[in-house]
């Protein structure tokens, strides 16, 4: 069976709510020690839901200059979720960073682990989220603290998940009617803007 596009929408709209990310954070414990507090775990993390980032380059005018002038490009990562860590007192961003790789509709082991892959390229540079518009004020230059999580469905491939464990790479299998289940009792909570 393969997953269903509204199986992945249901996720993506689902963990883009802060509580509902540390949820997901919980189902993979070795990152719940990533959380810069438990007590007030929720304000400890920032959701962006299909991250972009500025990436700067620097590229050489001439064959015979050393540096150039700093050029930046927008894009939008591969990955379904970034979840940064932040501190709740001094509201700055921390170093480590989570990112939530959904399996998509149609994608196959070599796609998600491609999907990635290319993550890993971009992020090997110089490069600052581009953030909510209400946390517009945090810094968000990028780290090399990050960390991959991919979320499974029952029924993803066993193909996937043998590729995955292989690779070493850490993951969680959702449970189909578990969450069809919690997500329609899930309240909805709406941020206002201050």
């Amino acid at each position: 069976m393969s997953v269903k596009q509204s199986g992945y929408e249901a996720l993506l709209s689902r963990y883009s709510n802060p509580n509902e990310a540390i949820s997901l954070i919980q189902q993979y414990r070795p990152y719940l020690q990533l959380l810069p507090s438990a007590k007030q775990s929720s304000q400890s993390v920032l959701v962006i839901p299909l991250p972009t980032l500025r990436i700067s380059n620097f590229s050489s005018l001439t064959a015979g200059s050393n540096l150039s002038p700093k050029s930046q490009h927008t894009i939008i990562l591969p990955c379904d979720l970034a979840i940064l860590t932040c501190d709740p007192e001094w509201k700055i961003k921390m170093a480590e960073e989570i990112l939530i790789f959904i399996h998509r509709p149609q994608e196959d082991f070599s796609d998600l682990l491609g999907r990635w892959r290319q993550t890993q390229v971009w992020l090997d540079k110089d490069y600052e989220w581009i953030m909510p518009k209400t946390e517009t004020d945090m810094l968000s230059e990028g780290s090399n603290n990050i960390y991959p999580l991919f979320v499974l469905f029952e029924t993803t491939l066993e193909r996937i998940k043998r590729g995955l464990a292989g690779a070493n790479l850490p993951f969680v299998v959702q449970i189909d009617q578990q969450l069809e289940n919690s997500f329609e009792e899930m309240p909805l909570i709406l941020a206002r803007e201050e």
